[in-house]
């Protein structure tokens, strides 16, 4: 009889944590963004509207600062993996180190931070 409520205490409690994820999860609101792509610390530190140069965004994003986009009204938007377990993003955003981009994806805020699951990513011809 004891393992008998032991197993229902068990199930209930995983169907009540269930339940509450469900009712957390954000599906993110659809946009399009133009801004380019800086190492993140520089994006904050240094109060900058565009990357120094290209091979410094990648310089330090090779040692391991995430690059982010700036966004033209100023909005930094932190690039994010969607699945479990995440994974880091620079790899897709490294080849527009330093470049104005068109970004097109899925945002999430939380506490005025914004994140972006990036479903499409291109250059903007001339930085326009």
């Amino acid at each position: 009889m004891k393992f008998r409520n032991a197993i229902i205490r068990f199930t209930l409690s995983c169907l009540l944590l269930v339940a509450v994820l469900a009712l957390g999860k954000s599906d993110g609101k659809p946009v399009t963004v133009k801004g380019y792509v800086l190492d993140s610390a520089c994006a904050f530190t240094k109060g900058l509207s565009k990357p120094i140069s290209k091979n410094c965004a990648e310089a330090c994003a090779k040692a391991g600062s995430p690059l982010v986009i700036l966004s033209d009204d100023g909005t930094i938007y932190w690039p994010i993996a969607e699945t479990t377990p995440s994974s880091g993003q620079n790899e897709k955003l490294l080849p527009y180190a330093g470049q104005k981009v068109t970004a097109t994806g899925k945002v999430f805020q939380r506490g005025g931070s914004s994140a972006m699951v990036i479903d499409k990513l291109e250059p903007l011809s001339n930085g326009k």
